[in-house]
């Protein structure tokens, strides 16, 4: 008979904690949750609205085999993450294998090391049901918005949109922003920059780059500037000299663990979260899901011996970190490695890179204050009101700045270049002009959200959780509300005049404004669904409900509050509003815009989300004769596209000749322009104009794609036309009936001589393709 049996939800973690525990101790993973609400139905009463679980088909199988071991087992020890979903996990596990909760111990760790594991085992507890709730509730709350909201958006929308709670919102704040960049008018201003130079006593020259203390607003303003600075004296006015300490950044919470990988690694937020679990369960680092800054004094003290050990007693001081976010969640510590001394680890090459941020943000965090002398020198322009300004920076003391510096999301834009070292000045001391510039530079609107500003964003408005951020991000990308890709700028002219001697000469140049990569882009879908919900439940939308309801998550964490009465009093005013709006009748679907009329037929010309996506319509449901289509190109936006624009598109499909006694046909797509000949399809380049394709160019590419089809086909039979040998990416294969087959890499280089019988004998002995486990 087994002695113990420990259950947790990751196999990975069974491994790592059944390497610390004695042979009386057995542990099985639960792969996480056993049970959930049903997927095709509401799965909650109506009345109560109490929850209806159910084991799902997958799971069937993994219980049979947890109750049979948990019958044969003395004692019963639950070890599931230590947050509300963790504690869900434990409840979920008890209810469905009968456990007895006398006889059932809860453990909790927020490192999976031997002495946490060991300590865990010395100070069970009972089940913290206020945590379930606080689970129920969120799981209970979005599958009512979910649920209900998804078929008015069928309805009204599309069919197969869905909403979500945080999702929605998440969206809102990507759509606004965009908003705000389209409204955004860029204004011109002159910057001002000069080098000047000083002769010390021994004759050497020195160079100071200055930037003036005003920003000019018209070019006759700067040029007007720059004639005045032609016979001034240049003076230092003033030097003042003050020391800097500039603190570390705390320790990692998951939040900012997310965005400083995505600065600095390029992450996304789902990988950063997919390679730190991999790292917690290896016992590499903390718990992951976090948002305390606090660590424990032997992680403190650990720390401050590295340190000492590393640079010197010099580079140690000591900090406690107090964490200011309201509700903090379950995790009682920061995210930092589980042994200080492992400054490197083993693992893949992302877990290193994740594993050395986290090692350098905590050793930081305990470091010393960086000094630094800031001098700021003043410069007097005879003549003139305006300064200029130098300014110099001198390290004394590196401090934390040794290991680690924190990025921020305008790295690129916030570089200070007339900060720099300074030659000896003293008051009055004048400079002789080297070169004046005035730089023509455009006012910046503002940036669009990365996963990282967006995930920061959610923080500081209380929306969301630590475990909430990542599945956020990847649902509204997943359902194509939003997302992530490049915006190309515009080219623009700016000009640059530049005093030398007693001259002014002026140069055009020429930059790409607006350049902007890996960005969150609303799409059209996003678009209108967001703006259907703000119209019609304006509360779900709101900000400071999303906040609110985070905040009575919190209270039923903590047992102050029922979490069967929170739903209710949501039910309440929520039912109502959503079979108002069903039922509401509507002229236009929404998002629906009139962009004007057809000069050839005169009929009304809409933009408007059809069945497959955002398209353009002419004429009317009701006329007589059928409306005409065209789908929106991905590079139009329904709420930018212009009449003109949009009866381009109905230029389209052309045909431009023939080619083997068959049309060819130039068209566009939702994924751009095509060619069509003999029913199939090629794609036409970017470089090539749809409207002037010539019948040369496009017998060309024709001729192009079926010599990349005659070097990707290899062999074909007269037995089963079914059957092809193919040349893929990572050599040949075999294609069969709608499936692909591996062949040995034995046989690549015979793959033309393989015979109808080799080719299925492969297929027949082919292993039965992986079940892909849902996320």
């Amino acid at each position: 008979m087994q002695e113990n049996l420990v259950i947790v939800e990751s196999p990975a973690k069974a491994r790592t904690i059944e390497k610390f525990l004695g042979n009386d101790f057995k542990v099985m993973s639960s792969y996480g949750h056993i049970r959930d609400l049903k997927k095709k139905e509401l799965s909650i009463d109506a009345e109560t609205l109490e929850p209806d679980y159910e084991i799902p088909d997958e799971k069937k199988k993994l219980v049979s085999e947890l109750k049979s071991n948990a019958k044969k087992a003395k004692k019963i020890w639950l070890a599931s993450d230590e947050d509300r979903e963790g504690e869900a996990i434990s409840w979920h596990l008890c209810e469905v294998l009968g456990l007895d909760e006398k006889n059932t111990s809860r453990i909790v760790f927020h490192e999976i090391t031997k002495s946490a594991i060991l300590d865990a085992i010395k100070t069970p507890r009972h089940l913290d049901m206020n945590l379930v709730n606080a689970q129920q509730a969120r799981r209970v709350l979005d599958r009512l918005v979910g649920f209900k909201l998804s078929p008015v958006l069928w309805r009204k929308v599309k069919p197969a949109l869905s909403a979500g709670r945080v999702q929605s919102v998440a969206v809102r704040l990507i759509v606004e922003r965009e908003r705000e960049i389209q409204a955004f008018k860029s204004e011109p201003y002159y910057r001002i920059n000069a080098i000047l130079t000083i002769t010390n006593s021994n004759g050497n020259i020195s160079e100071v780059k200055t930037e003036l203390d005003t920003r000019f607003n018209t070019h006759e303003e700067a040029i007007a500037f720059l004639e005045k600075c032609k016979d001034a004296k240049f003076t230092v006015s003033s030097i003042a000299k003050k020391p800097l300490h500039r603190t570390p950044a705390p320790p990692f919470t998951t939040s900012t663990l997310q965005q400083e990988a995505a600065r600095k690694l390029g992450f996304t937020v789902s990988q950063t979260m997919m390679v730190a679990q991999h790292l917690y369960e290896n016992g590499r680092i903390t718990y992951m899901r976090t948002d305390s800054v606090n660590l424990s004094s032997l992680a403190i003290n650990t720390t401050k011996d590295e340190i000492i050990k590393l640079w010197g007693k010099e580079y140690s001081k000591t900090r406690k970190y107090q964490t200011h976010s309201k509700g903090a969640q379950e995790a009682h510590e920061a995210i930092r490695p589980t042994e200080m001394s492992n400054t490197e680890i083993e693992g893949t090459l992302q877990e290193k890179r994740l594993y050395e941020l986290i090692w350098k943000r905590t050793v930081a965090s305990q470091m010393a204050d960086a000094e630094i002398d800031k001098t700021t020198v003043t410069i007097d322009v005879a003549g003139v009101k305006e300064k200029f300004v130098a300014n110099g920076e001198v390290v004394t003391f590196d401090g934390f700045l040794k290991v680690y510096r924190e990025s921020t999301d305008d790295d690129d834009n916030n570089q200070d270049e007339s900060t720099h070292n300074l030659p000896v000045m003293k008051e009055g001391d004048e400079l002789q002009r080297r070169e004046i510039t005035s730089t023509e530079r455009y006012s910046m609107g503002p940036n669009r959200y990365t996963e990282a500003s967006l995930v920061h964003k959610l923080e500081e408005l209380g929306i969301g959780r630590p475990s909430t951020y990542a599945p956020t991000i990847s649902t509204i990308q997943q359902r194509e509300y939003v997302q992530k890709g490049d915006k190309s700028g515009k080219e623009r002219e700016y000009v640059i005049d530049t005093l030398k001697g007693i001259k002014v000469t002026s140069k055009q140049k020429k930059e790409m404004a607006g350049n902007e990569k890996g960005k969150l882009l609303p799409t059209d879908i996003g678009i209108v669904v967001n703006d259907f919900l703000m119209q019609n439940f304006p509360d779900i939308m709101d900000y400071n409900f999303t906040a609110k309801v985070e905040q009575q998550f919190d209270q039923i964490a903590e047992g102050k509050e029922g979490w069967n009465t929170m739903m209710k009093e949501f039910d309440k005013n929520f039912e109502p509003t959503v079979e108002k709006v069903r039922n509401a009748r509507s002229e236009h679907k929404a998002g629906e815009r009139e962009l004007g009329t057809d000069p050839k037929s005169g009929k009304p010309v809409f933009v408007k989300i059809g069945r497959f996506g955002p398209l353009v319509q002419i004429g009317s449901a009701d006329d007589e004769e059928k409306p005409r289509f065209s789908q929106l190109p991905s590079d139009k936006s329904m709420e930018t596209i212009t009449l003109d624009e949009a009866l381009e598109l109905f230029k389209l499909p052309r045909t431009v000749g023939q080619f083997e006694d068959t049309d060819v046909v130039i068209g566009a797509g939702r994924f751009g322009p095509y060619i069509m000949h003999n029913k199939k399809y090629v794609s036409l380049p970017k470089t090539e104009n749809p409207m002037t394709t010539t019948l040369e160019t496009a017998i060309q590419l024709i001729m192009e794609k079926r010599e990349q089809e005659k070097q990707r086909h290899i062999k074909s039979f007269e037995e089963d036309g079914a059957m092809e040998v193919l040349n893929g990416r990572y050599g040949p294969y075999i294609a069969y009936d709608g499936k692909n087959y591996r062949m040995p890499k034995t046989l690549h280089e015979k793959a033309a001589e393989l015979t109808f019988e080799q080719c299925m004998d492969i297929v027949k002995n082919a292993p039965e393709p992986k079940a892909r486990r849902k996320k």
